[in-house]
């Protein structure tokens, strides 16, 4: 099942996960992308502690399309480090693996 991944990613706004979001799936990078609004981060930045808003997106795609999509999300993002995780999903419903496999595929030439 290693071959499903789900990608954390945080950003400064529901715009940009938004964004961000629709186009790692209209780019097909990821079949899916969920936005959840108003997380509170505290985090070390300029070795001070901080504190923001954030917004989380999650992008669900392959293992093998994760530098692509991690390249895609630094090139749209407006943070100077973005936080980009790769979580490996270690088993899910067949059918809905199925459809996940065929979302996050380049379309057909």
């Amino acid at each position: 099942m290693a071959d499903f991944v789900l990608v954390y990613i945080t950003a400064g706004s529901v715009d940009e996960a938004t964004r961000i979001g629709r186009a790692l799936v209209e780019e097909r990078l990821a079949a899916c992308a969920n936005v959840i609004p108003s997380m509170h981060s505290i985090y070390r930045w300029d070795d001070a502690v901080q504190e923001a808003e954030e917004t989380i997106l999650i992008a669900k795609t392959m293992s093998d399309r994760y530098v692509d999509l991690a390249m895609r999300v630094r090139a749209l993002h407006s943070y100077d480090v973005p936080c980009i995780l790769m979580l490996p999903v270690g088993a899910g419903d067949p059918d809905y693996l199925s459809w996940l496999r065929r979302g996050s595929r380049p379309a057909a030439a």
